[in-house]
């Protein structure tokens, strides 16, 4: 069984933490360090820049009024291009929480310093071919290692996995299929996405190719589909459910939630669930807006000269959505996210391959701040849950999706504690 190291320095070391996810991550461990497997946390920053890591520090200590941070929390200089300072850090760590991204550039010299010297390792990468990559690449030497490499563990994708098996665990029945819808909502003071996840976005587009060949490397057969089939949806649509238009959700939802769904199948010999992920755009003139910005992304980014325009001025391709300053801390405090995932299945005795489902359920996923809130505490109680709860995660290492690592754990109702809330709004129901 893969175990958490009780002999290491450190608990959890930060890596990336002077970025800018990494700077409210820092704060989010300072602020529950009291979770750690005996009330307290031994933990450390890590980065390039001894002097912006102890500027991070400074100003957690200040905006939680927390001086003794200053003394108890360590510094490790480590950077991503030279291998023996990852491996120094990796050697010291329990968990090394990742926050260093596009991940497809920086993500695997950290993902391999952790296999190989025994650091488990968590990551907030929304980017598929990264992820996929990293198990076709690592996931026989972790399991060896009994190391645990688990990625996604932001907004990108923990809401979604771990929302489908709550709805999973609410149905009282077979649940055959799953859509959900994401709505965002900003306050007075608007709100905004630093560029890193800009860049994230134009690389992924432009190499779907290499994912296609990745996922063929892999060799999945095809999922069974239990039940009705999962209805497509057009590339905009109006949505009854949350009346007003959307579309498909572009990120790392689908393919995390697909994973972990084929491992519950094959490991845990569980039915699988279909998914579909939306997103909520609003009415008629939101969907002028994006369709035009839509058409305008893919028409650079399928060139060099063009994805370099798309990097240099996000602001305006955007139309200020994204930003290379990112969200100030007064606008994500007036930022929230829902997430409504519509069910459908049959009733217990019933065989869903005859017939159409039966049975409904609607269940929510609401939190604050998607991008530099929410991501730093799910990042931080899903570090923790491992930290806490060794036997209840898969027996062996391996690289994982959190659905399939803490299908087992506590980390739903850890979550429901520090504001992201999973909740039933629907009860099965004919």
């Amino acid at each position: 069984m893969a175990t958490t190291s009780t002999s290491r320095v450190y608990e959890l070391v930060i890596f990336g933490a002077s970025g800018f996810t990494g700077q409210f991550v820092v704060e989010e461990v300072a602020r529950n360090s009291a979770e750690g497997p005996k009330g307290t946390l031994k933990w450390a920053l890590a980065g390039r820049n001894r002097q912006k890591l102890q500027e991070v520090l400074d100003q957690a200590a200040e905006n939680l009024g927390k001086p003794e941070l200053k003394s108890e929390v360590d510094i490790i200089i480590a950077d991503v291009e030279d291998p023996d300072s990852l491996a120094s850090m990796s050697k010291q760590a329990s968990i090394v929480l990742n926050c260093v991204g596009p991940y497809r550039f920086f993500g695997e010299p950290v993902v391999k310093a952790c296999v190989e010297n025994g650091a488990h390792c968590i990551d907030i990468s929304g980017e598929p071919q990264f992820l996929e990559g990293m198990q076709l690449n690592y996931n026989s030497q972790a399991a060896t290692n009994g190391v645990y490499v688990i990625g996604s563990c932001g907004f990108d994708s923990i809401p979604a996995d771990m929302g489908v098996l709550y709805t999973k665990d609410q149905f009282k029945g077979t649940l055959t299929a799953i859509e959900s819808f994401l709505s965002v909502n900003t306050g007075p003071e608007g709100g905004s996405i630093h560029d890193g996840t800009w860049q994230s976005a134009i690389y992924g587009f432009a190499d779907q190719d290499k994912l296609r060949s990745l996922r063929k490397k892999l060799g999945h057969k095809p999922l069974p589909v239990v039940g009705a089939k999962l209805k497509r949806r057009g590339a905009v649509f109006y949505s009854d459910e949350v009346k007003q238009y959307a579309v498909p959700f572009m990120g790392s939802d689908p393919s995390v939630v697909k994973r972990t769904q084929r491992y519950l199948c094959e490991e845990l010999k569980e039915s699988p669930v279909q998914y579909s992920a939306f997103a909520a755009v609003g009415g008629v003139c939101s969907v002028i807006k994006l369709m035009f910005a839509g058409m305008l992304f893919w028409l650079f980014v399928m060139t060099s000269f063009g994805r370099n325009l798309l990097i240099k001025y996000p602001e305006w391709f955007s139309f200020g959505y994204f930003t290379k300053d990112g969200p100030t801390r007064k606008q994500m405090e007036g930022c929230s996210f829902s997430m409504t995932f519509f069910g459908q299945g049959y009733s217990q005795g019933q065989d869903p391959q005859e017939g159409k489902p039966n049975l409904k359920i609607c269940t929510q996923v609401k939190g604050p701040e998607a991008g530099y809130v929410a991501t730093p505490i799910v990042m931080v109680q899903a570090a923790i849950t491992l930290l806490n709860e060794s036997k209840s995660l898969p027996k062996e290492g391996g690289v994982y999706t959190p659905g399939a690592a803490f299908c087992k754990t506590s980390l739903i109702e850890r979550l429901n504690k520090h504001g992201v809330v999973f909740s039933v709004i629907s009860k099965p129901e004919a």
